[in-house]
């Protein structure tokens, strides 16, 4: 039995081999094709838009001649010469086009610095009320700083008292047990002086 099953993978393995083979290049190729195909796909279709673009781009010679052709046909007896008269190149026109167009320009570059001037007052005011609030801080800063520095030096003092009072009633004591003070003795006749 055993033989028989090496037998039947000694027969599939080089088909085995040979599938998993396959399945290996077909994936390849699939991998290929996505890395490679799409910068290829955009690069492509981007050159198909600009080539479609410049050929619907272009524009045919006109072949009428419109400076003999009147522009609108009127019925008989009326006359359109103003009309064709307003698209002559008339030097005053332009010069009035221009002027009110200078002056458009001019009015809206005043008006923008009109702003920016309402914009830097508002920013040195708000500059100012920075610096003075910062002022005040800082003044409060210092005058806890003060106050701090008082404290400790005040609580380094008292420490500095208690020690003195500790030492002295530490060597009051001591001269008190040296003439027979003992604590218990000392309350019981205390006791009895109050009673």
């Amino acid at each position: 039995m055993m033989n028989e099953y090496y037998y039947n993978n000694r027969r599939r393995g080089p088909k085995l081999k040979a599938a998993i083979k396959v399945v290996m290049v077909i994936i390849g190729f699939f991998l290929v094709g996505y890395i490679v195909g799409r910068p290829l796909y955009w690069h492509l279709s981007e050159f198909l838009t600009a080539k479609i673009r410049s050929s619907t781009l272009r524009c045919h010679p006109c072949s009428c001649d419109c400076s003999s052709q009147p522009l609108l046909t009127l019925p008989e007896g009326l006359s359109n010469s103003s009309f064709t008269d307003c698209m002559k190149h008339d030097p005053e026109v332009s010069h009035e086009i221009e002027k009110s167009f200078t002056d458009m320009l001019s009015e809206e570059l005043r008006l923008n610095e009109e702003e920016a001037q309402k914009k830097q007052q508002r920013a040195d005011v708000a500059l100012l009320e920075a610096k003075r609030m910062t002022s005040q801080y800082q003044k409060e800063a210092e005058k806890c700083n003060f106050g701090m520095d008082t404290c400790e030096a005040a609580r380094e003092r008292a420490e500095e008292v208690l020690q003195e009072q500790r030492k002295l009633s530490a060597t009051w004591e001591f001269r008190a047990r040296e003439r027979g003070w003992r604590e218990g003795l000392m309350r019981s006749q205390v006791n009895q002086n109050f009673e």
